[in-house]
């Protein structure tokens, strides 16, 4: 492959990136809450529920900032604690209805958008290497996030 196609492929995907990180800047604005705030709201939007231990590790926080943003989050309604099922000792988190229901709101339009614009566009064939390209590029994003954290900040 030519370098003129790798440079372009890699300015596409730095533009797709910057665009996300503005919607998710916007989004989060909306909510009144910050990125991570909303990071965790996405994951648990995802998952259904999940153990304050479970968002400090898919998010690299301590538990004792996790319980603070999950007291905040709790204060605007987004989100509720409830006794672990099996578990008395833990707890776990979940989104609530109308946390759920503003995340989906903000969400819908882009998502409905996209669907449509994307499935006009691009056949089944296409889909399936886009999708294929976009789980590696995301492993890959993974691996070097991954080797920044074993990194020591400065300072420390």
């Amino acid at each position: 492959m030519s370098d003129p196609v790798l440079a372009e492929l890699g300015q596409a995907t730095q533009d797709y990136q910057a665009a996300v990180e503005d919607y998710d800047r916007e989004t989060a604005r909306l909510l009144g809450v910050n990125g991570t705030d909303q990071r965790c709201l996405e994951l648990l939007l995802g998952s259904g529920e999940l153990t304050p231990r479970e968002l400090a590790e898919r998010l690299n926080l301590t538990t004792g900032s996790v319980t603070v943003m999950l007291d905040r989050l709790e204060r605007l309604a987004l989100l509720a604690r409830a006794p672990h099922p099996s578990d008395r000792r833990k707890v776990t988190v979940r989104i609530t209805e109308d946390g759920a229901r503003r995340c989906l709101d903000l969400r819908m339009p882009l998502i409905e958008e996209g669907g449509r614009e994307v499935a006009a566009k691009y056949d089944a064939a296409q889909l399936a290497l886009v999708i294929d390209f976009l789980r590696t590029v995301t492993d890959i994003q993974r691996r070097h996030v991954d080797r920044l954290r074993d990194q020591p900040s400065p300072g420390r």
